[in-house]
């Protein structure tokens, strides 16, 4: 991510290509609630940042603390299990269950194999801890 300098100074955040290809891509066509998660992951990208704000926000993003990167593996578990997503029970049994084994996996992954660890670690680099 580069930053520009504004006519008072202060740095403003620019997103690169690939960050707003993303969020242009996301932020549209999948429903008011998509999109206000990704307009929420928008203003955290432009937000001027405090050194501070920064290292809490890469921490909660997927450190080793709650992290949205579980809430997002826990929400889609949710809705892949007709148990707690009513809109999946009239599907066939085999739909529902492979949704909810395929999510569920999904979400035992996150626990497994996402690099939590970095993200900490990015935080703690930068809160002068590491």
């Amino acid at each position: 991510m580069t930053t520009q300098t504004s006519a008072t100074s202060t740095p403003t955040a620019v997103m690169d290509d690939e960050l707003l290809g993303l969020i242009e891509d996301l932020g549209q066509g999948f429903g008011p609630e998509i999109c206000q998660i990704v307009a929420g992951f928008k203003a955290l990208a432009l937000k001027a940042h405090t050194v501070d704000s920064t290292q809490t926000a890469i921490a909660v993003i997927g450190g080793n603390c709650p992290n949205l990167v579980s809430l997002a593996a826990q929400v889609a578990a949710h809705l892949g299990n007709a148990d707690t997503n009513p809109a999946l029970r009239d599907l066939p049994a085999d739909r529902q269950d492979q949704a909810r084994n395929l999510t569920a996996q999904y979400a035992a992954y996150d626990e497994v194999f996402a690099p939590q660890q970095l993200l900490s670690e990015a935080a703690a680099a930068i809160d002068g801890m590491a």
